[in-house]
């Protein structure tokens, strides 16, 4: 590799999220490695583990980064993000490329890119999940495309669209309102217009929180609690007691270190008392 080709190499450069126009407008300033440099450095990283010659392949590939994130603009993600998680993919890729496959890099990361977009894109599209298998996941990615207008799909076109990503024509119309919905807030928004129809799904459910019988039964299962741990703590020896009362229920508790320094024993021994004590106290818990 060139020393003058290592200078154009910028020496710094911000996350993509914090200004986008100038992260794009200094990877496309980063220049293209001919396929001899390329082929220098891939050989450096993988029989070396040369870290320059990795950050070097990373950093002359970034701008193709940016040209495979902008095609998912459509899905209204972050574009920053997006790029963010495709160079995820191309440090992966850099990682795993051989050289002597015989083929260029940006031609074995495309794949190891799209993934990372894919996983990103399937994780924010939607608070549920829309996509979990295989086929469901090149149905999300390519109906977008397939469909002919922003109308609803036909039946036919339906039909045309599942022999083609071999699915059924169910899951296509299914996925086709997955994308066209929208999600709704589950509590009342503080904007909402007063004369809306739309309800809110939190309202629909029933507030149990004042129910007098529930507060009872609430206050007399704490009461319960509290009788059987003070009954377990009974039964407990001097020092067991005195290491689970210093590590839990004072307000000002103790470490270990500070209990060992008391008892003149090691912090894993306290440790060792603790735990047999909870266990003891579970049990006598559980028998009540």
């Amino acid at each position: 590799m060139s020393d003058s080709s290592n200078q154009l190499m910028p020496l710094s450069l911000s996350a993509p999220g914090v200004n986008l126009g100038a992260y794009i407008s200094t990877v496309n300033q980063i220049p293209i490695l001919t396929a001899e440099q390329e082929k220098e450095l891939a050989d450096r990283y993988f029989y070396d583990q040369d870290l320059d010659a990795a950050k070097m392949l990373v950093m002359s590939h970034l701008r193709f980064v940016v040209h495979i994130a902008r095609s998912y603009a459509g899905y209204g993600l972050p574009q920053g993000d997006l790029i963010q998680e495709g160079n995820l993919g191309l440090m992966k890729a850099v990682k795993r490329f051989d050289p002597n496959m015989g083929v260029r890099l940006v031609s074995f990361a495309v794949h190891w890119i799209k993934a990372e977009i894919h996983e990103y894109v399937i994780r924010n599209w939607r608070i549920v999940k829309i996509a979990t298998t295989k086929a469901q996941r090149k149905l999300f990615f390519n109906l977008r495309s397939l469909k002919k207008s922003s109308k609803k799909l036909t039946l036919e076109e339906a039909q045309s669209i599942a022999n083609d990503l071999n699915v059924t024509p169910e899951q296509v119309l299914e996925m086709e309102g997955r994308l066209t919905a929208y999600d709704a807030a589950f509590e009342a928004q503080g904007d909402d217009d007063e004369g809306s129809t739309y309800v809110a799904p939190a309202l629909y459910l029933e507030d149990n929180r004042y129910d007098p019988a529930r507060l009872v039964e609430e206050e007399d299962y704490e009461e319960q609690s509290t009788s059987a741990l003070h009954d377990a703590m009974e039964q407990l020896d001097d020092r067991s007691r005195n290491i689970l009362q210093r590590r839990w229920l004072d307000d000002d508790k103790s470490t270990l270190h500070e209990l060992a320094a008391e008892y003149n024993v090691s912090a894993e021994r306290i440790r060792q008392l603790e735990k047999n004590a909870m266990d003891k106290i579970k049990i006598a818990m559980s028998s009540n």
